[in-house]
């Protein structure tokens, strides 16, 4: 199969991520002799500049790190609700669904206490020295994204209209594609945060960083911030929940992984405040009805149409069973997934089982989740078509509301779309999604991180720090008796979802992309491309991508469309009508429109003899891929 960019293969190390410029900082921590906590951190904090469409400071951020010798761990950079977060509270706003845009949903922000933990704890690099690339470009400047251009002239009004300071940092005036923008005041953020640690220990300046953050002038300034009241998606506006004793009484923590064996590696996720487990699950269904496994004849040679469609192509067979695995996955995430939920029995043989004996030649249009601990129960939602015509009967929605699919539409990142906000008089959504960074140095840390949340289109900016809060809880239902009912001190369940691979050679991988919830659809896509097809990661990158709409979608509003397969038209013709013939309700969403993912892996070199008792470890091999769709992401190797 045709490669859009070159294998990248070295023995210093790798930094892949979303944004070239990210990835250039990254490395340039690498050349000066960080590790590869330090570079995703300084990747991390340059993201916030320079995609600030798809993440911020107020955003949150999981991610996956293992360090030479230890097995993977999870670093938890998702803030939890508010203390004054009841459904009772929102009902008593007259919110019938937590809104996607401005305060109410806001959450503790978690991804710089995360990614100043992260230093702390594994990093070799003070704060200082990690945030000065993300304070020059905040502070010099940079070329603005045409996608972030785009952005913000489609909420430039609404911007003038309600939010008066994210109109004076964004659109007054409004950049120009390619553009140079600035963001002083992030800069000078980020320069007090630094500077709360000079003069002491690396550890102790990361603490004390993090105070800064957590108590100090950041926490002061949100807390004044949340308690003005402006307009959110529900046409009123409403005052935030967030107060700084919210900030001060949480921090990052580490927790284990939730890890499946699977055909010669194992696949390590966050735990059940993710999606992360549906990837797992549809991984475990799916096994034994793939090729070359052992005992199975469920399909004959060529079904997966590799023979007629030319090397490396996905068949109509293969999307189909991979589409209806997903589907079965992703009703056990809505049904059973959330902050402290038990999810022992999701991965056990016998409930793998039961699901996969549900997959049949047709596609399925129902909800069907299992019973992983007693009768399962979903949220009252409508479809997406049922959402439409409601609001089309109420008339048109008020500024700043967001639009029927806005979080399943395709567009040129079909699908990856995560919280729409409407443009102000047009009605046209803007929508923001997600990051994602791979790091690997020549010491055998891993670290594969998914930033997000804190776009600049969906909550106002705070004047005397340059972002905007989060909108997470948007994920949480005013409906009790659910695993994510809305509740104090919780996480809401986040689509998120960095991934970790430790081969059994060793060999230890991490990739993810943006998404929202297509973001383990499009990792399974790329891992039965490099597991049962054989392909590369950058040609598993590269191969035509599909993902479900057949699920609640994660963000306001909350609707699912049943049947629901976006799919690349590279696929083919063939393929694309056959999955149609099986019932699937398939959108063509282009050539290059749904993904964005990236890739970076370390395998120990083998042990070198040279003079007699001189032996020593060879090279290690690095590799690193990224994506080509949007021509935006970047790997960087040595």
């Amino acid at each position: 199969m045709m490669r859009t960019r070159p294998e990248l293969t070295g023995s210093f190390g790798a930094v892949a991520s979303t944004h070239w410029l990210a990835s250039s900082s990254g490395m340039a921590v690498l050349e000066r002799g960080g590790n590869a906590a330090d570079a995703a951190a300084a990747a991390g904090f340059v993201l916030h500049v320079v995609e600030p469409h798809l993440n911020g400071p107020g955003g949150d951020m999981p991610l996956i790190v293992r360090v030479p010798g230890g097995e993977p761990r999870v670093l938890s950079g998702q803030g939890v609700t508010p203390a004054a977060a009841t459904i009772e509270r929102m009902r008593a706003e007259g919110i019938e669904h937590i809104p996607g845009t401005g305060l109410l949903a806001a959450v503790v922000p978690g991804a710089v206490p995360a990614w100043l933990t992260l230093l702390r704890d594994h990093g070799s690099w003070a704060p200082a020295e990690v945030l000065a690339f993300a304070i020059e470009l905040a502070d010099r400047g940079h070329r603005v994204l045409p996608r972030v251009a785009r952005t913000i002239a489609g909420r430039a009004d609404f911007f003038r209209e309600h939010w008066p300071a994210s109109a004076a940092l964004w659109a007054d005036p409004a950049p120009a594609e390619w553009g140079v923008i600035r963001n002083p005041a992030l800069a000078e953020t980020y320069r007090r945060l630094a500077d709360a640690g000079r003069g002491k220990a690396r550890e102790a300046a990361c603490d004390a960083a993090i105070a800064a953050w957590s108590e100090g002038f950041v926490a002061e300034a949100i807390d004044r911030h949340s308690r003005q009241p402006q307009m959110d998606s529900t046409g009123d506006p409403h005052a935030g929940l967030l107060t700084g004793d919210d900030l001060a009484t949480w921090r990052p923590q580490w927790e284990d992984t939730l890890s499946l064996p699977w055909r010669g590696t194992t696949v390590h996720k966050a735990g059940a405040w993710t999606q992360g487990p549906a990837l797992l699950e549809a991984l475990g269904i799916l096994d034994p009805l793939l090729p070359e496994h052992e005992g199975s004849d469920a399909l004959g040679p060529g079904a997966f149409g590799a023979d007629a469609l030319g090397p490396g192509a996905f068949g109509a067979d293969l999307v189909h069973l991979a589409a209806e695995a997903v589907k079965l996955a992703f009703a056990d995430r809505d049904a059973w997934f959330g902050d402290g939920a038990d999810l022992s029995r999701l991965l056990h043989p016998d409930h793998l089982a039961e699901r996969r004996a549900l997959i049949g030649e047709q596609a399925s249009l129902e909800l069907r989740p299992g019973a992983l601990h007693g009768p399962p129960r979903l949220a009252q939602v409508r479809t997406a078509a049922e959402h439409e015509a409601a609001g089309a009967a109420a008339g048109a929605a008020p500024a700043g509301t967001a639009q029927a699919g806005t979080a399943q539409a395709g567009s040129a990142q079909a699908g990856s779309a995560q919280a729409g906000s409407a443009s102000a008089g047009t009605g046209e959504p803007t929508r923001g999604d997600t990051c994602h960074i791979d790091v690997v140095d020549r010491d055998g840390m891993v670290v594969s991180a998914t930033p997000s949340g804190g776009w600049l289109q969906s909550s106002p900016t705070i004047d005397e720090l340059g972002f905007c809060l989060g909108t997470r809880a948007q994920m949480l239902w005013l409906e009790p008796g659910l695993p994510t009912s809305l509740a104090p001190g919780i996480r809401p369940r986040t689509t998120l979802s960095p991934t970790m691979l430790v081969d059994d050679d060793g060999t230890v991988a991490a990739l993810g992309t943006p998404g929202g919830d297509q973001q383990d659809q499009w990792q399974l896509s790329m891992l039965l491309g490099m597991r049962v097809l054989g392909l590369s990661p950058q040609a598993a990158i590269d191969a035509p991508a599909w993902h479900l709409t057949h699920l609640i979608s994660s963000f306001e509003p909350r609707v699912w469309e049943p049947g629901g397969l976006h799919v690349e038209s590279r696929l083919g013709e063939a393929t694309i009508a056959e999955l149609r013939r099986r019932g699937h309700v398939v959108t063509d969403a282009g050539p290059w429109s749904l993904g964005r993912l990236s890739f970076a892996s370390f395998q120990a070199g083998a042990v070198a003899s040279g003079s007699i008792g001189d032996e020593r470890p060879g090279l290690p091999t690095i590799r690193a891929a990224a994506n080509p769709r949007g021509e935006q992401g970047y790997a960087v190797l040595r």
